[in-house]
């Protein structure tokens, strides 16, 4: 039942980026209306696949009352629902229709990634795995990867809006995209409001990793690239903050820290022996 259903939520989720592209080359506003429904409903799909793991996974006495963010398939399946909740809010509450091809097509790359690469299986959880800690350092993560996602596809609209307005012949999309200003603000925004959510996250990482281990801070691969990670984003605020980084120069910045994001989700977990997700089971 949850591939099902997860395998469902995949389909509604690429049919409503479908109509988010349709849109940019479309004035017809009912391709955004139909959108934003298609994609509540892949979010009440996902949201009963998710139901049915945690079906399976409290099979298991020793699983009880923990969350199933122990896997690459659930991490994965978490990224893509954060992502598209974040969106579904937005455009219910902004109506910032455009944004839809610049920030969906992550939830569908990881949710077809969660398809194509991940087992989907659920085990008992081995006894270091087993702390309320899992419930919150893995999903505050995921949920600042979503947000930092929607800001990348902020920061693409900006681009393409910066160089419709340079051109001499700029298209319909140029009067239909937000202001510069306007999409600069968003961006700055976003990343601004889940930075300290980062921070806490593995700060709560830390502890965790004491209790377990001994020692806050291993060197792990996945702990480096999470922290190059921060470092970038935080020298994003900082000199916006301080030396009024705005424009391109700015969305290539938050663009670079995004680089180390997909890199620490897609590429590092293959490395690290302790956020790997090699032993998530006894």
């Amino acid at each position: 039942m949850e591939l099902g259903l997860f395998r469902a939520a995949f389909a509604l989720y690429a049919v409503a980026a479908s109509l988010a592209f349709a849109y940019l080359t479309s004035r017809e506003e009912s391709l955004t209306l139909w959108m934003w429904r298609l994609l509540g409903v892949a979010l009440a799909a996902h949201a009963l696949s998710f139901s049915a793991r945690f079906d399976a996974f409290w099979s298991f006495p020793e699983n009880r009352f923990f969350l199933p963010a122990n896997t690459f398939f659930g991490v994965l399946s978490w990224l893509a629902l954060a992502n598209a909740l974040v969106f579904w809010i937005v455009e219910g509450l902004a109506r910032l229709h455009l944004l839809g091809a610049f920030v969906l097509p992550w939830t569908v790359l990881a949710m077809g990634a969660a398809l194509l690469w991940a087992d989907p299986s659920v085990g008992a959880l081995t006894p270091e795995l087993r702390s309320h800690w899992l419930n919150v350092h893995p999903l505050l993560l995921m949920a600042c990867y979503a947000g930092f996602a929607n800001a990348f596809g902020v920061g693409l609209a900006y681009l393409v809006q910066e160089r419709q307005i340079k051109s001499r012949k700029p298209s319909q999309l140029c009067y239909r995209l937000p202001a510069l200003e306007e999409l600069d603000r968003i961006h700055f925004r976003i990343i601004a409001a889940c930075l300290p959510v980062l921070t806490v996250g593995i700060a709560m990482g830390g502890v965790w990793a004491h209790r377990v281990w001994g020692r806050y801070w291993s060197w792990d691969a996945k702990e480096v690239w999470t922290a190059v990670t921060w470092l970038c984003y935080a020298a994003f605020l900082a000199l916006r903050r301080s030396g009024g980084l705005r424009g391109r120069k700015a969305v290539f910045v938050a663009m670079t820290g995004f680089a180390t994001v997909l890199f620490a989700v897609f590429a590092v977990n293959r490395l690290s022996l302790r956020h790997g997700y090699l032993s998530r089971y006894r």
